[in-house]
């Protein structure tokens, strides 16, 4: 199995690297009064970093939100009126 594993990660590590090269060339971003150049490839990395940072925060947030919402139910009460 380890060697599927770094199978694996040569594989993904060659892509990345032949992703790298060919999209060498500099673009430029505008977002409001910022101004930033960059190679594509390094765009497209940034973009895919922070979509996976913000996609975890708000996973996060309505798992907080869901288990907040169940946590305040009623819930049966177990005691022994025999007692």
């Amino acid at each position: 199995m380890r060697y599927v594993y770094i199978s694996l990660i040569v594989l993904v590590s060659a892509m990345v690297l032949v992703f790298t090269i060919q999209n060498l060339p500099t673009v430029t971003v505008h977002f409001v009064t910022l101004r930033l150049t960059l190679p594509l490839s390094v765009l497209v990395i940034l973009v895919y970093f922070l979509g996976m940072l913000t996609g975890g925060v708000f996973v996060s947030l309505v798992r907080s939100w869901f288990r907040g919402s169940t946590s305040g139910a009623i819930r049966p009460s177990h005691h022994n009126k025999a007692e």
